[in-house]
């Protein structure tokens, strides 16, 4: 994958593209059988705008660089995320946000269709259903549901699960551009098994659920497609093969895995999609299916660094209001006069007062939410109640 950071200058030098090309892509081909070569991840969903324009360039130039080294089989592309779309639902009304539809998408679908590539494309049902989850079912969401259906109603297309509709989403808003044919890639899919107390519907069960039955529907022969496009063979990747324990943000960017940092099972599975469910282990009953009720805190992250935990409890304690009064000089607080212990004390304190008008529980990955409270003798914590 090309990193982020060096789009713009792969977009303006066509050497700086062939130097890539050399470097990452040759001296491994053909032993390692490299099939496709990403420009960026999820571009398009983030705020420099700047850049936006200089992805399809890119690629234009990394396919140029593999072309000149004989590597012309290798498809170029780049994933993005299901929010490049404005409008998902019903999935007919699928369309791409207006700020990058003619600017970005309509010369990139053109390359895609000239080149034969694919749209890649982060797809995740978990974050459309745990946004919204009294809106959909959670056994539509983990393509689990048995008779619930949903039918657009202006395609008169029948849904058995959420992931066709997001795909087929991207379909509609492609067609409408004047691409209907160019093929979909799952670049990558998947379901949290834990995640932060705040969040819902991550645990072993439904991960393990969702993710075997994507293995089911990708690997399925014939191929099952979707409704737009029944029978179409779409690839796909799950997210992720091993859980990112040292990845910060909220607790779900470190489950994401099938197997532990130390290579066991987080749950079974068989990636040829022939093993029944009935020959799996059991799995834990889920227990945060619904959204968590009662006092929360913030407290400082295990994998939190010194200066950005020092830089939080400056950013907290910089917003006055008596945010910080409490872990001065004799307050109740101050002991033990710890960096981790003040900033602790600091971010609930802050969340307590500020969540109302947008504050959160995250100071850039410093700060965790939990269900434990962390007073200690004359030392109150102000918690937020959900």
């Amino acid at each position: 994958m090309v990193p982020d950071e060096i789009i713009p200058d792969i977009a303006g030098s066509q050497s700086a593209a062939d130097q890539w090309v050399k470097k990452n892509a040759v001296p491994y081909y053909p032993d390692t059988k490299i099939r496709y070569l990403l420009v960026g991840n999820e571009m398009l969903s983030f705020g420099n705008t700047t850049t936006w324009s200089q992805v399809v360039p890119a690629m234009r130039k990394i396919r140029a660089a593999c072309k000149k080294f004989g590597l012309q089989k290798i498809k170029v592309g780049t994933p993005l995320a299901m929010d490049v779309l404005e409008s998902s639902f019903p999935p007919s009304n699928g369309t791409f946000r207006s700020d990058v539809s003619e600017s970005v998408m309509k010369p990139m679908l053109r390359f895609l269709d000239r080149t034969k590539s694919f749209f890649f494309v982060d797809v995740y049902p978990y974050f459309a259903w745990s946004s919204q989850p009294s809106g959909i079912n959670l056994d539509y969401a983990l393509s689990d549901s048995k008779n619930l259906t949903y039918t657009d109603p202006v395609s008169g297309l029948t849904y058995t699960n959420l992931l066709d509709q997001m795909l087929d989403a991207i379909v509609f808003a492609m067609k409408k551009l004047g691409y209907p044919n160019i093929r979909l890639f799952v670049a990558e899919t998947g379901w949290p098994s834990g995640g932060d107390v705040t969040q819902i519907g991550c645990n072993t069960y439904n991960a393990a659920t969702y993710n075997r039955n994507a293995v089911k529907k990708f690997s399925a022969n014939p191929p099952l497609g979707t409704p737009a496009r029944p029978g179409v063979v779409i690839p796909a990747f799950l997210f992720a093969l091993y859980n990112e324990n040292q990845k910060p943000g909220p607790g779900t960017e470190r489950h994401f895995g099938l197997l532990y940092p130390n290579g066991s099972d987080v749950y079974g599975i068989d990636l040829s999609g022939k093993t029944p469910d009935s020959a799996y282990k059991p799995l834990p009953e889920p227990t945060n299916n619904e959204l968590y009720k009662g006092k929360v805190w913030c407290v400082v992250s295990e994998l939190a660094k010194d200066k950005d935990v020092a830089a939080a409890l400056s950013y907290a304690c910089g917003q006055g209001n008596g945010t910080c009064d409490p872990i001065q000089p004799g307050g109740k607080c101050y002991k033990p006069n710890s960096l981790a212990a003040h900033a602790g004390y600091a971010f609930s304190s802050y969340w307590a007062q500020f969540k109302n008008v947008g504050g959160t529980c995250s100071f850039n990955g410093a700060a965790v939410p939990t269900a434990k409270d962390p007073s200690h003798g004359d030392c109150k914590y102000p918690s937020v109640f959900l």
